[in-house]
């Protein structure tokens, strides 16, 4: 599971690091501790998933690059613990997606997403899962850019917490469960 966002204290409450939060979630509801992996420029934790006799190891990164140069950490731990692009789910910001919508999918374009891009390009494919936590637009005509370094307005960071946890199940639910099923349950809407 690679959270997408920026490293720094100055991006942490913005919407571009809302994969950084449900990395974080998911290492808590892991039991793990994210640590500065020894490949790969990165903060990396291991957990187990799953109930007992059916537990899943699972590996949480965060790359400690920018999102336009996510794909080198990805691809190196990656490469580390020999996983393929089929068991990658990278948990983003969606900006076509309304706040607090999750959606679900695997493969497709990267939709001007540059942690996307990234990905994309330093692993030589797209066909992996990605968990889509929705942003919505910017309003008017502020840069999209713009929109995704600015923090959550108040009443979306109330709702934040919620919507993270949402985001957290959703990536469980793709490992334990699957894409169709993930998709029935999240890809409706907040629950």
């Amino acid at each position: 599971m690679v959270g997408l966002g920026n490293p720094g204290p100055e991006y942490a409450a913005t919407r571009h690091n809302v994969g950084f939060l449900v990395a974080d979630v998911l290492a808590d509801q892991v039991g793990a501790r994210l640590a500065r992996h020894k490949r790969g420029h990165a903060l990396a934790a291991e957990g187990k998933l799953g109930l007992p006799g059916s537990t899943l190891h699972l590996v949480l990164v965060e790359p400690l690059s920018f999102m336009n140069e996510s794909g080198g950490p990805v691809k190196a731990l990656m490469e580390f613990y020999r996983a393929g692009p089929e068991r990658l789910v990278v948990i983003h910001d969606e900006l076509d997606i309304p706040f607090s919508s999750i959606r679900i999918k695997h493969g497709g374009g990267d939709n001007g997403h540059n942690g996307l891009k990234s990905i994309r390009r330093a692993i030589g494919t797209g066909d992996f899962y990605r968990v889509r936590v929705g942003i919505g637009r910017p309003p008017g005509r502020q840069d999209p850019a713009d929109y995704v370094l600015k923090p959550f307005p108040a009443a979306e960071r109330r709702e934040l917490p919620e919507v993270v946890q949402r985001a957290a199940d959703a990536v469980e639910c793709l490992v334990t469960d699957g894409l169709e099923a993930t998709q029935n349950r999240f890809n409706s809407g907040p629950a």
